[in-house]
């Protein structure tokens, strides 16, 4: 959908209809992943792709016939062994893909999509899919505010909710809901399309404690990086698949990152000639995490250091020392469950406290 929406933002400006189809489900070997997407406009012009040409064919009948009626379209496509002249994909996978006409009556947020997406700016684009809500209806959400409805009120606001934590992570996820947003129910089923990429989370020492933060990272996901100076200690092999391993040195190879409003930091090092630099260089960039292990002593002694460093009050005040919630976590994988905990509090001003001790709702809207 990125790729192709330079195109369908110039349609959508000259007022042009055009049919959109987005894969919205997978299964087994499809492929495409959720979010694919293909348009048809004006003058059968064709941009994009929802299965790499097997399905092609039909998908852009659907589409014309879908821009004819203005009613969108769920439709599933496989294969079948039984029938092998049908529409179906040679890769024994199946995909579901929605199809809806695009007009700025229909959709009066998708110019503001095509120009947040164009800009880099983190956008969601809920849409309905299936259920007794009306099909193709769309809800777009930015960190900071919603535009457009899903028919209820009591769905707007569970899928807002549900929209910026998938933005947060800039994941793309089908989920389910009740007719009034009810989360506990399957009635209505609404695909969330984030634009955005996965935030980073930054493990600094190979230790023990490291390989299972950087699990539970990529478990929540954040795309992972696990940097040591020590090449023993910094091996791919001690750490999950997909989590990146970089030898170097802490505050260096920090300096050459970038950084941004969703980065987590985490500080697993404890030894001061690594520490103090890595977090002098951390606590002066964008992160909307940064931790430090250590004993009591060893935060104080790394305050003091830190402050012999030049850091201010304001700056020190952003370190979350020692690292994790108090959940009397003593092995490694419990010490990853404290630290994710915390940074998932951090991120949405949870309090910690156990929900049979609070009161109020569980997913305040905001």
């Amino acid at each position: 959908m990125r790729e192709i929406l330079p195109v369908l933002g110039r349609w959508y400006a000259d007022r042009v209809p055009f049919g959109l189809a987005t894969v919205v489900a997978t299964s087994r070997s499809a492929p495409r992943d959720p979010g694919a997407a293909m348009a048809v406009g004006p003058d059968d012009e064709v941009v994009g792709s929802v299965s790499g040409g097997c399905v092609e064919g039909a998908v852009f009948e659907l589409a014309q016939e879908v821009v004819a009626s203005g009613e969108a379209r769920l439709e599933t496509f496989g294969y079948s062994d039984e029938d092998a002249f049908a529409v179906g994909l040679t890769c024994g996978g199946e995909i579901t893909v929605l199809v809806r006409s695009v007009t700025p009556r229909s959709d009066p947020e998708f110019g503001q999509v095509a120009e947040a997406v164009g800009a880099g700016r983190p956008v969601t684009v809920a849409t309905v899919t299936d259920g007794p809500a009306p099909r193709g209806a769309t809800l777009t959400v930015w960190p900071d505010r919603a535009a457009g409805t899903l028919g209820a009120s009591g769905l707007d606001v569970a899928v807002t909710a549900d929209a910026r934590g998938e933005l947060a992570l800039g994941a793309t996820a089908l989920r389910h809901y009740g007719p009034h947003g009810e989360r506990r129910e399957d009635a209505v089923s609404v695909f969330l399309h984030s634009f955005a990429p996965p935030p980073r989370m930054l493990v600094f020492g190979a230790i023990d404690y490291a390989a299972a933060v950087a699990r539970i990272g990529d478990f929540l996901g954040y795309r992972v990086t696990v940097c040591d100076a020590r090449p023993v200690f910094a091996t791919p092999k001690r750490f999950p698949e997909g989590v990146e391993v970089v030898v170097d040195w802490p505050h260096r190879y920090l300096g050459g990152t970038e950084t941004d409003g969703r980065t987590v930091i985490c500080v697993l090092t404890h030894d001061p000639k690594f520490d103090v630099p890595l977090l002098r260089e951390a606590l002066r960039r964008p992160a909307a995490y940064v931790g430090a292990m250590g004993s009591r002593r060893t935060h104080d002694d790394r305050m003091r250091r830190l402050a012999e460093a030049g850091l201010d009050e304001g700056e020190l005040a952003r370190l979350r020392s020692p690292v994790g919630l108090d959940l009397g976590a003593r092995t490694p994988e419990e010490v990853a469950v404290s630290v994710a905990a915390e940074i998932v509090a951090l991120r949405w001003g949870g309090t910690g406290a156990p929900l049979t001790g609070t009161a109020g709702a569980i997913h305040p809207s905001f």
